[in-house]
């Protein structure tokens, strides 16, 4: 090799990295991002629990004593509260759905407006859950 190559002083270039589990506290998402990630999460959530969604179904529309029987599981605090967390599953995964649907015509890919979608879709899926806890623990 020449010397002339030799001596070029080689350029700093970025590292990109995958991030590791230990890092994510420091690392700051996008709304976009959160609303995403919590998409996944919620159909996961929906998915696993579907089978004790269809058997609860079942169980309430057998007979008198079955729908007696239900009514009795269904009103435990924790089975109310895994409830709630079934219901805000779907009310999330429902909203990022919707906007999911809207970003695929082209609407609101920019990033501004991307960023109050995802922002409303957090506010909205939220504000529904709580609406739905007060209605579930019998405060309206």
């Amino acid at each position: 090799m020449s010397e002339a190559v030799k001596e070029v002083p080689k350029k700093e270039r970025p590292q990109f990295r995958n991030i590791h589990v230990t890092e994510l506290s420091n690392y700051r998402m996008a709304v976009g991002a959160i609303v995403s990630i919590l998409h996944r999460i919620s159909g996961f959530i929906i998915f696993a629990l579907l089978p004790c969604i269809l058997y609860m179904l079942e169980l309430s529309l057998r007979s008198e004593m079955s729908y007696a029987y239900f009514q009795g599981i269904a009103s435990h605090w924790f089975v109310k509260l895994i409830t709630l967390g079934l219901v805000w599953a779907f009310l999330h995964h429902f909203c990022a759905g919707i906007r999911h649907l809207f970003m695929d015509v082209h609407v609101a890919i920019e990033k501004e407006p991307a960023r109050k979608t995802a922002s409303t879709v957090l506010v909205v899926s939220l504000v529904l859950t709580v609406l739905v806890a007060l209605k579930l623990f019998g405060v309206f």
